[in-house]
């Protein structure tokens, strides 16, 4: 989808990268267009299984803290703040060291966690 989405936005720059110099202020919708794309990722697979590609082969799985499937609610908030947590050196997904329960910043915010799945 992200090449989709940049094909496009190369369209309509006739080839050229898509900078500010090129594109102008469009530069910034390119981007939010970009961050959205992947916010929608997060958020439609952890809506759908609760697991992204990469929590499939590491056998992990988001839930909400009483174990069931998360909300849209949950999903997004978990996708907007787990991106914010990242921000400042990682300083909200260190925290998972500090918290009694070993939660990420992100994840005692959006009332989530991510649970280790049994072997088959």
């Amino acid at each position: 989808m992200l090449t989709v989405f940049t094909g496009g936005a190369l369209f309509f720059t006739h080839g050229a990268a898509v900078l500010p110099t090129t594109a102008g202020a469009w530069v910034y919708v390119y981007r939010a267009g970009l961050v959205l794309i992947v916010a929608c990722y997060y958020v439609l697979n952890w809506l759908r299984s609760g697991q992204t590609l990469g929590m499939r082969a590491w056998r992990l799985r988001v839930v909400s803290n009483s174990g069931n499937p998360v909300a849209f609610k949950a999903a997004a908030l978990r996708a907007v703040l787990g991106a914010l947590a990242w921000a400042p050196a990682a300083l909200g997904v260190l925290w998972l060291y500090l918290d009694k329960d070993r939660l990420a910043l992100h994840d005692r915010l959006s009332m989530t966690r991510v649970v280790h799945l049994a072997s088959t």
